[in-house]
């Protein structure tokens, strides 16, 4: 069974009956209809994930992984803040009239910063040092930039990359500050993993593991009844995941070299309810 499932569930089980409740607290995050999103939430939770395993794609419900896959390359491969140069729609609460989501996400990595091996933004500069200096304690991305804040349409949930090689695998440590576990966990997993998969190719490394940090996970309210549902559906194996084996340059990455084969999972939730 997936164990991507089994991590996914205990964490869960964690949060609902050890977790933090907001209720008679002033919130920040609202539902549509005005009322305050009040969530369950646990400090400090680490899950791990060995890609050389299995690819740590949820059957509770479906993942869907190319679109997934679109959104890491527009943010890391596109390095664009501009919701028109995405395939999806999740983006679009946050985007102004002309689809820009401001200095955040993309734009943040696509800044040239001054490196002792030349001036580069900082995704040219893990894959330059992953290929000449494989081994260095110091290959890291970061978006949370305090002097933008104030121009971004979202401060960054998923903010800090931290890579390591261990022999020839490549291994990766997410680190994120908040996260709604019903609709963004398994994404952010699945996303990182590929972003994973994908340096570990073109840097002549296998995918190891990836180690994800959650500095406040939590389930809003609207949410738990969705949450103990999943909790009660079967498992199913994990599917295999790869990568287009020809592609050695990471910018020529596209959806299409995404194959996906046998993901079983159970039906879908639909419809749901976003905290803003």
């Amino acid at each position: 069974m997936s164990r991507a499932d089994q991590l996914f569930k205990s964490m869960c089980r964690t949060i609902l009956e050890e977790g933090y409740s907001s209720e008679g607290q002033q919130v920040r995050a609202r539902w549509a209809d005005g009322a305050p999103a009040h969530t369950i939430k646990t400090f400090g939770v680490v899950n791990r994930y060995d890609l050389s395993a299995e690819f740590p794609a949820l059957t509770l419900r479906p993942t869907a992984l190319k679109s997934a896959f679109d959104q890491i390359l527009w943010i890391w491969q596109k390095k664009s803040n501009n919701i028109k140069d995405l395939g999806s729609r999740i983006w679009d609460e946050w985007a102004d009239e002309k689809g820009s989501i401001g200095k955040a996400y993309g734009y943040q990595l696509g800044v040239r910063y001054r490196f002792p091996h030349g001036e580069m933004d900082q995704v040219d500069n893990v894959l330059w040092q992953l290929k000449n200096t494989p081994y260095s304690r110091r290959i890291m991305t970061n978006i949370y930039n305090f002097n933008d804040l104030m121009e971004m349409g979202l401060e960054p949930c998923a903010y800090s990359m931290t890579f390591n090689v261990t022999g020839d695998r490549l291994n990766g440590i997410l680190h994120q500050r908040s996260q709604d576990i019903l609709a963004a966990n398994n994404w952010n997993v699945v996303q990182y993993s590929l972003l994973l998969m994908m340096f570990a190719q073109v840097s002549g490394l296998k995918p190891g593991e990836l180690v994800h940090v959650i500095a406040d996970a939590h389930i809003y309210d609207r949410h738990v009844p969705l949450i103990r549902e999943l909790l009660e559906r079967p498992e199913f194996p994990a599917p295999k995941v790869t990568l287009n084996p020809d592609i050695r340059d990471f910018y020529q990455f596209t959806v299409q070299d995404l194959k996906v084969e046998n993901y079983e999972t159970n039906p879908q939730i639909r419809d749901i309810p976003i905290a803003i």
